[in-house]
């Protein structure tokens, strides 16, 4: 059985931690729209980059 053979320290630990922090999500205005979105997604209203994707 996997165990590990010496207690990680306090320190080790913290330090492991520090990428597990939440991010803002990526969130710009689209002019043409006139509304926020996330980018890379398609908007509410069913355009991405400028051309109607979804009716």
């Amino acid at each position: 059985m996997a165990v590990p053979k010496r207690r990680r320290s306090t320190s080790k630990k913290k330090k492991q931690r520090t990428h597990k922090q939440l991010k803002a999500p990526n969130i710009s205005y689209d002019e043409k729209l006139g509304e926020y979105r996330m980018s890379h997604r398609v908007s509410k209203s069913g355009y991405y980059n400028g051309k109607k994707v979804i009716d």
